[in-house]
């Protein structure tokens, strides 16, 4: 249950919608209590007159004692307002039908009232937890927008899925059902004890004995369904991943017929679930027939004990005092058998919010500044003997890089896979934190930045191009959030993309299929571009981003990005050596440090590693 502590910032939110359903399941549970005595009243009333009518055909008057006790008993211990009811009955000095419909009548109202403040209840309680689910899922999916970059390396899209969709769902199950079923089922048990132990304490204790036997039942099944329940929310989070998996990477799957293995994993995983889940569905089954057991024992002790009391005249009690009892029983059936579905609600609540809790606790390796800079960056860039190793492989990618970009250049950074060209990128968007040295912007370190601001000034293209499943001007689009139709054509023309998007069935209305599967790898990384010259930014970022483009397209888009880059510092990362474009510096990187820099013809000139890497393309083009 401690877990659960974590959900009291939202019922504080609601606490009035929650103290409304408060009161009208109290309300609910009131009118409905009042029905056992009004029946009680109603079966001595007719005892009373078939009595009357044995003595009278017997040629007996009935004795003002008999009388006098029959009027003690109808109104003793009675709740207030039955007892007006009584009061006003006998005013009214009815005949037995007419005492018999008013009686009726008066049920069917009490049923009514009853049902009013239970519709009222649901709508109160349940809505309530239905605008927690949303708050939950927010907050859910805006600590995913806060973690870091090594986060998401480290957790599968399943598990994460599973999370804001399983967890927060089973969390529902407790802030709604869960918790309007536990005050009912205090407010029916507090009720019926109640007035059971004003009308007749030792009876009472008879028919509520077998209770505790219940309540060591529950305890001993809960323990166990809240370890079943942790170990099935982890299976249903593998089997998940797998899937999901398996949808993104169908294409390899199909390409290597390797569908049965691929099945056969899943039905593996699909199976451990199966057992798991079918075991606790055992444990839970426990519970009804525990319910119904006792139930039955306690309805069985009310006639046989209270039936001998009649029989003998000891203790006061009456028919109408085992009837009033029986439906007590009754009416705790479904909350006492709810006990179990309840504890089994929250215990799953308790582990769906355990995981929850250990997610939403973890913080961020990025810290954001509270009062962060918020200034227009000019691109003047300084790497100072940075230096990163990858926390979870422990790879080394930059050692003691020292490198200074002025505001307008553009800069090359060459290197061969693995020599930590991207690192430089992930950094300088701040994905992640150098753990030696520093970076400076404008001569402020980059810590120093609000982290949007600065994000909002540097367009990255990644080498892994991403797109979502959207138009294709949405996904040129996203890049800043609005934007007219003729800068999309425009953003789409420096990418060297728009003749062909022109050429698509609905053009740049066009539907692309989840991560652009519809589309080449070519176009998926123009689009990608285009997506980031739309955001005119300070500073530009390729990454390894026309490996799938064709030599004559790659010089037009070199072409463009010659007049687009005007003023805007570039740096473009890339295992390949453009030639043709006019890099004010090349960096050549192994190993995480510089090796070489210079312009293409000072590099040329030395005859070095970059020649090197130049004459080995040239070769493999030829």
């Amino acid at each position: 249950m401690r877990y659960l502590k974590s959900l009291n910032k939202y019922f504080w939110k609601y606490r009035w919608r929650f103290l409304l359903g408060i009161l009208f399941i109290i309300a609910s549970n009131y009118f409905r209590i009042l029905s056992p005595q009004v029946t009680g009243y109603v079966v001595n009333s007719v005892e009373e007159h078939l009595r009357d009518n044995r003595e009278k055909e017997a040629g007996l008057k009935p004795s003002e004692s008999d009388h006098l006790k029959l009027e003690k008993s109808e109104k003793r211990e009675y709740d207030i307002l039955v007892r007006v009811f009584i009061t006003r009955i006998d005013l009214l000095k009815p005949s037995f039908g007419q005492k018999v419909g008013i009686c009726g009548i008066t049920l069917l109202v009490l049923a009514l009232l009853g049902g009013f403040f239970m519709f009222l209840m649901r709508q109160t309680i349940i809505v309530m937890s239905r605008h927690i689910e949303y708050d939950q899922k927010n907050e859910v999916y805006g600590h995913y927008q806060r973690l870091d970059l090594n986060f998401f390396k480290t957790h599968s899209t399943g598990d994460m899925m599973s999370r804001i969709a399983e967890d927060v769902s089973r969390v529902r199950q407790f802030t709604g059902p869960a918790v309007m079923y536990l005050i009912n089922l205090v407010a029916v048990i507090g009720f019926s004890l109640f007035f059971m132990i004003r009308k007749d304490p030792l009876l009472t204790l008879y028919v509520l004995a077998p209770l505790p036997i219940l309540a060591i039942t529950i305890y001993y099944v809960n323990n166990i369904i809240h370890k079943k329940s942790e170990h099935i929310q982890a299976l249903l989070s593998d089997l998940t991943t797998n899937a999901q998996e398996s949808y993104s990477g169908i294409r390899v799957i199909k390409s290597f017929v390797q569908e049965g293995a691929m099945y056969q994993f899943f039905q593996n995983n699909s199976e451990d679930y199966r057992k798991n889940a079918i075991s606790l569905a055992k444990v839970e089954s426990i519970y009804f027939p525990s319910m119904g057991l006792m139930i039955g024992l306690s309805t069985l002790l009310t006639i046989m004990i209270g039936g001998i009391y009649v029989i003998h005249g000891t203790h006061h009690t009456d028919i109408g005092t085992i009837t009033e009892f029986v439906i007590y029983i009754t009416m705790l059936m479904f909350p006492v058998s709810a006990i179990g579905w309840v504890a089994s609600m929250t215990q799953r609540a308790a582990a769906s919010q355990k995981r929850l809790n250990e997610f939403l606790n973890t913080e961020p390796k990025i810290d954001m500044p509270p009062h962060g800079l918020k200034k227009d960056i000019e691109g003047n860039i300084v790497f100072d003997q940075v230096g990163f190793t990858y926390p979870n492989t422990g790879i080394r990618a930059l050692h003691r890089f020292s490198l200074q970009i002025k505001k307008g250049q553009k800069v090359a950074i060459v290197g061969k896979t693995g020599s930590g060209k991207t690192t430089l990128a992930q950094l300088l968007l701040r994905m992640y934190d150098p753990q030696e040295g520093k970076i400076e912007m404008d001569q402020k370190d980059l810590k120093e930045f609000d982290l949007k601001n600065l994000r909002n000034q540097i367009s990255y293209v990644p080498q892994d191009v991403f797109l979502f499943s959207d138009t294709v001007s949405g996904n040129i689009r996203f890049g800043m959030g609005s934007g007219n139709e003729e800068e999309v054509r425009q953003a789409a023309s420096y990418a060297a993309v728009e003749k062909e998007i022109q050429d698509f069935s609905s053009q740049f209305a066009t539907l692309i299929g989840e991560r652009g599967v519809t589309l080449s790898g070519g176009q998926k990384q123009r689009i990608s571009i285009a997506r980031a010259l739309i955001k005119n930014p300070k500073v530009l970022l390729l990454d390894d981003c026309l490996s799938a483009i064709d030599a004559n397209t790659e010089k037009e888009i070199l072409s463009n990005l010659n007049s687009y880059l005007k003023d805007r510092t570039a740096i473009i990362i890339t295992h390949r050596i453009f030639a043709l474009f006019d890099f004010d510096l090349i960096v050549v990187l192994d190993e995480g440090e510089i090796v070489e820099k210079g312009t293409h013809r000072e590099l040329m000139e030395k005859n070095g590693y970059y020649a090197y890497l130049y004459d080995l393309q040239q070769q493999k083009e030829e």
